[in-house]
């Protein structure tokens, strides 16, 4: 019986990726407008790299690359960047098709939702108030309630816990399978990959199901509450 599904937020309700591609594009053309002699694929480039290496969340990514590249900080460069970027990133915060009208399908069979996210706590209510998701979970787990990420058991125990369920009565849903599958599959939850958030070229997830569409998992949970009845 699965009581509780518990969502990863980027790549598996937002297409985070996108917002993120597109946010650095319109930075990159602000900082270059106001002067950064630099070409802008190069610049794009450069900021991606920080990000691979240094966490997709890091929050202070244009002063660090201004810095690298020019031994110091223009501060008309970085304020043209930060306003392109969260302008940006506002028209690009999407959720992928069908996210909603599953989130209330779960919602009206009484099957209760929370998420767990590696992000910093800020930062994942930004972006499930900005999508108008935050009637849909009855708690979230963020990097900064346990201070360990996925696969580690912490975030997947707190989350359980706070919503007093069993990990075989739960099913964890995510795009990343080093992390959000494996870590789930070890503390004995069931798993859904989001195999349409998949960013990392992933062939095998390992998870016990696999999603072409978020609403998959409305079908997935009937057919295992079925067998219980």
């Amino acid at each position: 019986m699965i009581k509780a599904v518990i969502f990863d937020i980027d790549n598996t309700l937002m297409d985070f990726m996108r917002m993120k591609r597109a946010a650095v594009d319109a930075a990159v053309d602000a900082m270059i407008d106001s002067g950064l002699a630099m070409a802008k694929r190069e610049m794009v480039e450069k900021i991606f790299k920080v990000y691979w290496d240094e966490g997709i969340e890091d929050q202070n990514i244009f002063d660090k690359v201004l810095t690298k590249e020019f031994g110091q900080i223009d501060y008309k460069i970085l304020a043209a960047g930060i306003l392109g970027y969260k302008r940006a990133k506002e028209g690009h915060m999407t959720l992928y098709p069908h996210v909603r009208l599953t989130l209330t399908d779960l919602l009206k069979r009484g099957v209760r939702m929370g998420v767990v996210s590696d992000a910093p706590r800020l930062s994942v209510w930004m972006r499930i108030v900005g999508l108008g998701l935050h009637h849909y979970f009855e708690h979230v787990v963020t990097f900064d309630d346990t201070g360990e990420k996925k696969p580690s058991p912490k975030p997947f125990k707190k989350i359980l816990g706070m919503l007093a369920v069993e990990p075989g009565e739960s099913l964890m849903v995510g795009d990343w399978a080093e992390r959000d599958i494996k870590g789930a599959k070890a503390f004995g939850m069931r798993t859904a990959w989001a195999k349409y958030g998949n960013e990392f070229d992933t062939k095998v997830s390992g998870a016990d199901y696999e999603l072409d569409d978020i609403h998959d998992i409305v079908g997935i949970i009937r057919r295992i509450n079925e067998k219980h009845h």
